[in-house]
């Protein structure tokens, strides 16, 4: 009804910590207590044995919270976030960890570097696209409007986890990617600055300084959200499987929406369709469009 301030309510899940307690049975903060090697636990200060509890939701009672002051002066605000959207999805409770924001942290960094160390390469800012790219550009391309797909849906529902899996992914891809020419060098220049807008909501100092590294003028904030280009999101070929007698012969690679008669050759000229054919000259071959080649024998 309209006395009703919103239709539902969709909240961050709960954040966990290990417990600890001292040998007087003493709750203790996570700062007053040091791992060993071994895994034990003792107290950082007196070296006296600490039991490791629970992971439990963050209390004060139990003192296992981790002060945001200490996190932030230590990592960063943006580190913090990226963690905590990174370990799973806010509907379910998740640890929090020192190797976790740790790994998060060398995240922050990496990207950092990734883009600061490429930016000699890069074209300036602004650049004209190129009129044609060749295979490595294209799908490097590809890679990142795939990217923009997939995080905005992921963002629109919820997935928080899955979106920033999204970034990893693409992150690999272009650290991996080397330019050879102009073309490679914009798309280069394109999936960096795509890369930096999709981190933005989750880390905003970090993409703001990415974005000026980038040479852009203006904020990032200010920037609308990437909207992926659909040309980019469809591959231009396709695996499709061979039967001989409704048996799985071989896979081939044909250009999307390729000519029946294309396929029917390709098929046919596989070996190990050969072998299975024999002497014996195919009655009908069938032809399932961008899916399947069937050879009845």
């Amino acid at each position: 009804g309209l006395d009703e301030p919103f239709a539902g309510l969709f909240t961050q899940g709960m954040v966990c910590h290990e417990t600890y307690k001292d040998e007087a049975g003493k709750w203790l903060y996570p700062e007053e207590v040091t791992k060993q090697a071994d895994g034990a636990a003792v107290h950082a200060n007196k070296g006296t044995p600490v039991t490791i509890g629970r992971v439990e939701s963050m209390s004060k009672s139990k003192r296992n919270v981790v002060d945001p002051e200490q996190i932030i002066a230590t990592y960063g605000a943006d580190t913090a976030r990226w963690f905590m959207l990174s370990d799973s999805p806010p509907d379910r409770e998740m640890e929090w960890t020192d190797a976790g924001v740790e790994g998060a942290y060398r995240f922050v960094n990496r990207l950092w570097r990734l883009i600061d160390d490429a930016l000699e390469e890069l074209p300036a800012a602004g650049t004209p696209l190129p009129p044609d790219f060749g295979e490595a550009a294209t799908e490097l391309r590809r890679a990142s409007h795939r990217a923009v797909a997939a995080v905005s849906e992921d963002i629109e529902q919820f997935r928080f986890n899955r979106a920033v899996a999204r970034i990893y992914e693409l992150a690999n891809i272009v650290s991996s990617f080397k330019t050879a020419n102009e073309s490679d060098a914009w798309a280069l220049r394109e999936a960096m600055e795509l890369l930096t807008r999709l981190i933005a909501p989750m880390m905003p100092h970090l993409g703001e300084a990415l974005w000026q590294s980038l040479g852009r003028a203006t904020m990032l904030v200010e920037q609308p959200w990437p909207e992926a280009d659909a040309g980019l999101l469809v591959d231009d070929s396709v695996t499709m499987a061979v039967q001989v007698n409704g048996k799985l012969r071989a896979t081939i690679a044909l250009p999307r929406d390729a000519e029946e008669s294309l396929a029917q050759q390709s098929a046919l000229a596989e070996p190990a369709v050969q072998r299975a054919i024999g002497e014996k000259a195919p009655r009908r071959v069938i032809v399932v469009r961008n899916k399947i080649v069937n050879v009845v024998i």
